[in-house]
Order: structure tokens, then sequence, then C-alpha cells
């Protein structure tokens, strides 16, 4: 088969990429751009060690063909910049081992609270089902997404809030 050209936006940066027709975004993501949070582990999209966020959305980068991010935003851990809420709270907290599955429970909180920014306990497990903690920390990740929530909530409370239309 024939390498690809693929167009896609990186943490905010267009990127192009050559790619197999067959070739996985895991791989690309790994091999092509040297991304190394985005973990290959089971290579069936279930332990949630390879997300990425794909236009907001997390996804498992290692079932998901290359080819199909054509066009669209991709999000790594790499690209939210600085210390985010969400890594901020895991600091907190102390949600993590040995750190292997963090950079994908983050991306999946951080997709959580962007369309719930107050989740119950419930909706929060529900959200991580898709992720996998060897080292057992799930009721350290849950706090740091109630955390993180809060820390968001904070901000949005920090922000100015457009005041009345001056009347000339």
């Amino acid at each position: 088969m024939a390498a690809m050209e693929i167009h896609f936006t990186l943490n905010g940066q267009p990127v192009t990429v050559q790619a197999e027709p067959d070739e996985m975004l895991l791989e690309v993501l790994r091999r092509e751009l040297g991304l190394r949070s985005v973990r290959e582990t089971c290579g069936l999209g279930i332990c949630g060690a390879c997300t990425a966020l794909l236009n907001g959305q997390p996804i498992s980068t290692c079932i998901l063909l290359a080819p199909l991010a054509e066009g669209c935003e991709i999000t790594t851990v790499e690209g939210l910049g600085g210390r985010h809420p969400v890594q901020r709270a895991f600091e907190e907290v102390q949600a993590f081992q040995c750190g292997y599955c963090t950079p994908g429970m983050i991306l999946t909180i951080k997709a959580l609270l962007e369309e719930q920014p107050e989740p119950d306990e419930e909706t929060i497990r529900r959200a991580l089902g898709g992720n996998l903690c060897r080292c057992g920390c799930y009721l350290k990740i849950i706090q740091a997404a109630q955390r993180a929530a809060a820390l968001l909530a904070e901000e949005r409370q920090r922000q100015p809030q457009p005041g009345p239309a001056s009347i000339s």
C-alpha cells in the first residue's frame, strides 16, 4: 500500500504526516510526531492508555485508523500547556502511583468537565469506564476529577463578567 498524506491539527498546530492506509493513529503520533503521552498497551481500545481527544472527545488512538483523523483536531496531554487544572488536581490529591494511565485519565476528565462542569461521582465513574489503572488508584482519580471541577469553577468565577451595556 502507498502511504497517504494526512492533515490535521495537533495541539493547536497544523501538521501533515505520511501514514499507511491501515496504520493506527497511535503509531503516527508516537513514530512520526514523537508524542509519548499516548501509550501502546492493549491494542484493543479497552485500557485508555492511548487516549487522545479527537475534536474534543476521548478516543482510543490504538484502534483509530490514522487517515480518519484527516481534518480533525487532536489534543494530547502535551497540548494542554502549562499546568491545566486537571493536572493540578491530580498532583494535589496524588491521584497516581506509576503514572502510566495518567495522561489518558487527565484527557478523559478534561473532556467530561467541558461537557458537564459539575458531574456527580457516578457520572465520573461512567466517563472513566474506558480507562484502566494498573495500580488501582480509582478513588484518588475520582477525587482528582472532583477537585478539578472545583478548580475550574474557581477559574470561571475569577473571569470578568460582562457588565451592563452603557447607554450613551
